[in-house]
């Protein structure tokens, strides 16, 4: 495979009007003030209006759906309305929605119309959509597979395909769908794979589907961007509960998003908060997608600011203003690590993410050091101090605690936040 690679570089472009869009867009874009690319967005835009195959892989939280959608509406704004010329495949309903809300945003002053169609929620009002004629669509493969089978769509038409967040896609076990889908489009069109990393399933995938892409790496792979600060919390498995309470009543915390391991787990700790004076609130994939939908929607306008999730909302969880992201579990896999903290500190803003740290955990906070190049500075809160096996099992083999302490690598804080002399 043929490829043209611009890692880490800014295009020469520092505002949007500089990207070859039209008037239209550009004015779309004023309305919702965004003035200047990020640089996913100012790379992949004009490779993007060429025609060209793309393979882009870039931090989460860097802007990558503007860079897909602002071309396809440029390119069928003059269109005959009808057939589907886009289509937009990416792994969850929550990221489809907010792919949905992006291209009304941006398309509100062309005549281009799009749907979204996912699972969760009848077939029939969909159906209804795709008969009347859309050129942009958005979906999760199997609910596009179901819509397929039945003839509610047909894909000969489709000129762009863009596959989004593709190493999720490969983690829910969605790439035979994928292929499916993939053989009921047109061999010739353009193709755009955008992945957060690339594992070799998804690097074969890039293989078999990309002509001679253009490819694109905003940073390194699976990192996370500079603007987010990293604390892990040594704390004892069963004063979690304990010290995420203390934390978002006498900390800094405003919109939190907090990741759990399973879903029981995030309904309990929901229920837990609710009882202090926080709006607090669960999402989760035993929800189903209209009370997915309102608790997302409230967790945007601040109605809620605890949201308590599972990794559903690890991917495509686009909110404004998310302060803070904790680890209420240490996730197994690191890449979930970088994932899930991508939910803060968006778009070049600033955020937190803390990690909860017990002593069964130490091996995947090693292995999320190991992807991050660095280790992540540890603090133990006064009232909520770790037993001396968990610090042992946390500090280094060659390094003694006393060292450690001193190095400024473990610090001791007292509830008001003030560093304390250890003893």
């Amino acid at each position: 495979m043929t490829t043209e690679s611009k890692q880490n570089g800014l295009a020469d472009c520092s505002e949007f009007s500089e990207l070859g869009l039209i008037p239209e867009l550009l004015r779309a874009l004023e309305d919702a003030q965004y003035e200047t690319p990020t640089p996913v967005q100012a790379q992949a835009i004009p490779i993007a209006l060429s025609g060209k195959d793309m393979l882009a892989c870039a931090q989460t939280g860097t802007g990558k759906t503007a860079g897909f959608i602002l071309p396809i509406l440029q390119r069928f704004v003059h269109a005959e309305s009808g057939p589907v010329r886009a289509l937009v495949l990416t792994p969850t309903r929550e990221l489809a929605v907010q792919i949905g809300e992006s291209a009304r945003t941006y398309g509100k002053y062309v005549p281009v119309r799009s749907t979204v169609v996912y699972g969760g929620v009848g077939l029939g009002p969909q159906a209804d959509q795709l008969r009347r004629g859309v050129e942009l669509l958005t979906a999760t493969p199997g609910r596009l597979l179901d819509h397929l089978n039945r003839g509610n769509v047909r894909l000969a038409d489709v000129e762009v395909l863009v596959l989004d967040e593709a190493d999720r896609m490969l983690d829910m076990g969605f790439l035979p769908d994928v292929r499916r889908i993939l053989a009921a489009l047109p061999q010739v069109r353009q193709t755009l794979l955008f992945s957060a990393t690339m594992p070799q399933e998804i690097e074969r995938l890039a293989q078999d589907t990309l002509r001679e892409p253009e490819v694109i790496d905003v940073g390194r792979r699976a990192t996370p961007v500079a603007t987010l600060r990293h604390v892990i919390y040594l704390v004892e498995a069963e004063r979690k509960n304990d010290l995420l309470h203390y934390l978002l009543q006498h900390g800094s915390l405003k919109h939190v998003l907090i990741f759990t391991r399973t879903k029981v787990r995030a309904e309990r700790l929901s229920k837990r908060l609710s009882q202090t004076n926080r709006r607090v609130a669960a999402l989760h994939g035993d929800k189903t997608q209209r009370v997915r939908t309102q608790v997302l929607n409230n967790f945007k306008s601040g109605k809620v600011d605890v949201l308590v999730a599972t990794d559903v909302a690890a991917r495509g969880l686009d909110v404004e203003g998310i302060s803070h992201v904790v680890n209420f579990d240490v996730p197994n896999r690191p890449e979930d690590y970088v994932h899930r903290i991508g939910r803060t500190a968006r778009a070049m803003a600033t955020g937190e993410a803390l990690t909860f740290a017990s002593s069964d955990e130490v091996e995947a906070v090693r292995a999320i050091e190991s992807l991050l190049g660095k280790e992540v500075p540890r603090k133990m809160i006064k009232g909520f101090e770790p037993t001396h096996f968990t610090i042992r099992r946390f500090a280094k083999p060659e390094a003694s605690r006393g060292a450690r302490i001193a190095s400024g690598a473990i610090r001791h804080f007292s509830p008001g936040g003030r560093r304390r002399k250890s003893a």
